[in-house]
């Protein structure tokens, strides 16, 4: 379980933003728990501390928004992380 602050849904903006600075590493955990094809349940009830049984639609909300960031952050934010712009 995880103590970290997140928003429901991960920003969508086509910069990079300072919550996707301070949450590269929940990203790459997503990346990885997809990877090794974990269950999306277990993910979201790990690295978000939110029960998907309890909280069904916001749990899948949660997961499916930061694992799409975290996939727009392999695709294009890492440039501009690596660049150290900030926003």
């Amino acid at each position: 379980m995880t103590t970290i602050d997140f928003l429901d849904e991960a920003p969508t903006s086509l910069a990079l933003t300072e919550y996707d600075r301070q949450h590269v590493k929940l990203y790459a955990r997503l990346l990885d728990a997809e990877a090794d094809g974990a269950d999306w349940r277990e993910a979201v009830e790990i690295l978000f501390g939110i029960c998907p049984m309890t909280e069904p639609e916001r749990a899948h909300r949660v997961h499916d928004s930061h694992l799409a960031r975290a996939h727009w952050m392999t695709e294009h934010g890492y440039r501009q992380l690596r660049r150290g712009r900030p926003h």
